[in-house]
């Protein structure tokens, strides 16, 4: 299994473990680990217990370890039992073959300001609690915020836990500057939705789409100066990305606010080569970004941009005890109207000294390798007999769909869903799965995704997973016409 593993160096001195699931076995004495550089991500956790390896939904059984003990038994004991436990039964991000989702290796210089950040415990909530990180975290911000609207007057940003509660924001803002009715197009994340419901405002009018992009056109019917439209520069099916300047022009013309779900593709703004694929981005009134996907974060790593900080103002709340107005008139920080959560990690810190190690260019770089690592595994798939691609990807998402699917008569996305599941349970590999359009008349058919997030990797090391589906495929083919209940 050899040639299906991510380069030595990036993964944790261990016993192989079955690909996409984290390494089981006792480190191996005498052998020097190497040295973390500023973009390589971290090693995944290693699984003390020798062939805990996770493979079939009964694998991991419960265990009592993890209960609630009237009597404790020691730091070092528990630390080792329950890490045991994790590590054994842990999708391993940094292994090609767990590609299923936006899900990516942390690096190694986000893992360590992680601890150093966790150590000191500053809650930002309020500014003598966390003076120095509330600094770095109004520097961090306003940085991302001048990266998405670099011509901008007075651009803003806050950070937050990730995309669902970015798009929450977006419409919160949309909301307190009168806009009423969210409108997106049918590859929209499913937290508009989720977010029009929270905040009490009518469900999201959807759009269509063509090759899981939203339709410009579509919007000139339904748009009033009372709409809010949530673009997507970067979906979770295909990884595709809006028109934005066209969506914006028609957004002007409507008087209707634009917030951008840019959570995946958004920083493909630090690459010179990618960034024009983001272009209509500054002329959203808000945008969505996730550095837990292109940014190597340990989960969670969400900002929010506005294009005028002084819709950031809705935020604002006073307690007493936090941000009272003497406090404030005298010159304190409010930390409280930089969110709508009250205690929160310095979630900031981590994400800064990434920037600070690697700098834009450099995480640019690694977004870089990423879609073109995909788009090399996408002319491997293109080129496979047993495979069909669904389209060239846009950033590092490749969808396929094995082609025994397609010449069974009725049962071609239960076999897609089973080789995923069967490559799951097996220990084989984590591969996601994408409803999509493609069928007669335009039905919804299964196909498989590959979302490609570890910047060191080639199209080499996927090769053999791409032929694993395939071999799954047909083992499923066989095994369905085998069972009696096929029959």
């Amino acid at each position: 299994m050899a040639g299906d593993r991510a380069p030595a160096a990036l993964l944790p001195d261990t016993a192989p473990a079955a690909p996409g699931f984290a390494a089981a076995g006792p480190i191996s004495a005498g052998e020097p680990r190497p040295a973390a550089e500023p973009g390589d991500p971290a090693p995944a956790a290693e699984a003390i217990a020798a062939g805990a390896q996770p493979a079939g939904r009964g694998a991991q059984e419960p265990s009592r370890t993890g209960a609630l003990p009237r009597r404790g038994v020691g730091a070092e004991a528990a630390l080792e039992q329950l890490s045991r436990l994790l590590a054994a039964g842990s999708a391993d991000p940094a292994d090609p073959a767990c590609a299923a989702h936006l899900h990516c290796p942390p690096l190694a210089v986000a893992v360590a300001a992680d601890v150093v950040a966790s150590a000191l415990n500053p809650s930002m909530d309020s500014w003598d609690q966390a003076p120095v990180a509330s600094e770095l975290e109004r520097e961090f911000t306003a940085g991302i915020a001048r990266l998405c609207y670099p011509d901008a007057a007075n651009p803003d940003a806050v950070v937050t836990t990730g995309g669902t509660e970015s798009n929450l924001l977006g419409l919160l803002l949309a909301r307190e500057n009168g806009v009423v009715q969210p409108v997106c197009g049918a590859n929209a994340h499913h937290s508009v939705a989720r977010a029009a419901w929270l905040l009490g405002l009518p469900a999201p009018i959807v759009v269509p789409c063509a090759g899981d992009r939203l339709l410009p056109d579509a919007l000139e019917t339904v748009l009033t100066p009372g709409c809010v439209v949530v673009a997507t520069a970067g979906t979770t099916n295909t990884g595709t990305l809006d028109p934005l300047p066209e969506i914006a022009r028609i957004c002007h013309r409507h008087q209707a606010r634009l917030h951008v779900d840019a959570a995946y593709g958004g920083m493909a703004l630090c690459s010179d080569t990618l960034k024009t694929k983001l272009a209509g981005l500054e002329l959203a009134d808000s945008v969505a970004l996730d550095l837990h996907k292109f940014g190597w974060q340990p989960v969670a790593a969400g900002l929010f941009a506005a294009r005028d900080a002084a819709d950031l103002g809705a935020l604002t709340v006073r307690a007493e005890y936090l941000n009272a107005d003497d406090d404030t008139e005298a010159g304190l920080p409010d930390l409280l109207g930089r969110s709508i959560r009250t205690s929160r990690r310095p979630d900031a810190f981590r994400m800064a000294v990434t920037v600070h190690a690697l700098g834009t260019d450099g995480l640019g770089a690694l977004v870089e390798r990423c879609c073109a690592t995909a788009a090399e595994v996408a002319r491997h798939v293109d080129e496979h007999p047993g495979l069909r691609l669904w389209g060239p990807p846009e950033l590092s998402t490749v969808v396929l769909r094995p082609v025994v699917a397609d010449k069974t008569e009725t049962a071609g996305d239960e076999l897609v869903a089973r080789v995923r599941r069967a490559l799951l349970e097996a220990g084989t590999a984590v591969i996601g799965r994408a409803a999509l359009p493609t069928g007669p008349g335009g039905a919804n058919q299964l196909w498989l995704k590959l979302t490609l997030l570890h910047p060191h990797t080639t199209a080499t090391d996927y090769v053999p997973l791409l032929d694993r589906i395939v071999a799954a495929a047909g083992a499923e083919l066989v095994a369905g016409r085998e069972s009696p209940v096929a029959s």
